[in-house]
């Protein structure tokens, strides 16, 4: 849930043209958001509000506690050791969806080592592997993380979404995107080898991650 004082800072740093409303701790928006105004709501945002524009709604980012930490700092190790000409950016701006008018705030996109230099802070899609998001408890999550964010990625064509999902302990691969969806999500239990298709193309050990479970 969203503080009332993060609320209230943000609506009154909203462009003229924006008109929010909070309902039951969540931000939304009265009339329809153009990408231009989100856009501009996003960079009057306060430092403690992350947004994002998915699916036509606008959303806010929950921040992360400590096991989503340790999860994301566990992931990048494996793809160093196993990819060491690639890296994982933390909290990329990516614009998603078949229209490239969504804007998603990722928690991590693979890609090769130095993609992201001179990008602004939205970037297209092409060139990224990988996207990855590391549920949270917050009451979005199920519609933001399992249903918003793999139709936008997807959309946008990104090879390969990695859900590590903290409230099922399962890592969800969702690969073969075609028409705005992926052909192919497989689930694995924390533990287990999980396979990463191509083009990321590796095997990931989640024995760690059992030690992060809530």
């Amino acid at each position: 849930m969203m503080p009332i004082e993060d609320f209230e800072e943000l609506a009154e740093a909203a462009p003229d043209a924006v008109r929010l409303e909070f309902v039951n701790g969540r931000v939304r928006t009265k009339e329809p958001l153009s990408i231009e105004d989100f856009e501009e709501l996003e960079r009057r945002a306060p430092e403690t509000v992350r947004l994002e524009y998915l699916n036509g709604k606008l959303e806010v980012k929950a921040p992360q506690d400590g096991n989503h930490s340790c999860i994301h700092a566990w992931l990048t190790r494996q793809l160093l050791l196993q990819c060491p000409g690639h890296g994982l950016y933390p909290f990329s701006g990516v614009k998603t969806q078949t229209d490239r008018n969504g804007r998603a705030r990722t928690d991590g996109a693979y890609a090769r080592r130095g993609h992201f230099k001179g990008h602004g802070e939205w970037s297209d899609p092409d060139g990224i592997l990988m996207v990855l998001e590391i549920t949270v408890r917050d009451l979005g999550t199920n519609q933001r993380d399992r249903i918003d964010k793999p139709i936008g990625y997807a959309g946008a064509e990104i090879p390969v979404y990695l859900l590590i999902d903290r409230d099922n302990n399962t890592v969800v691969v969702h690969s073969e995107p075609k028409d705005g969806r992926y052909r192919q999500i497989v689930s694995h239990p924390w533990g287990s080898p999980v396979d990463i298709p191509a083009p990321v193309g590796i095997t990931l050990d989640t024995t760690e991650l059992k030690d992060y479970a809530d």
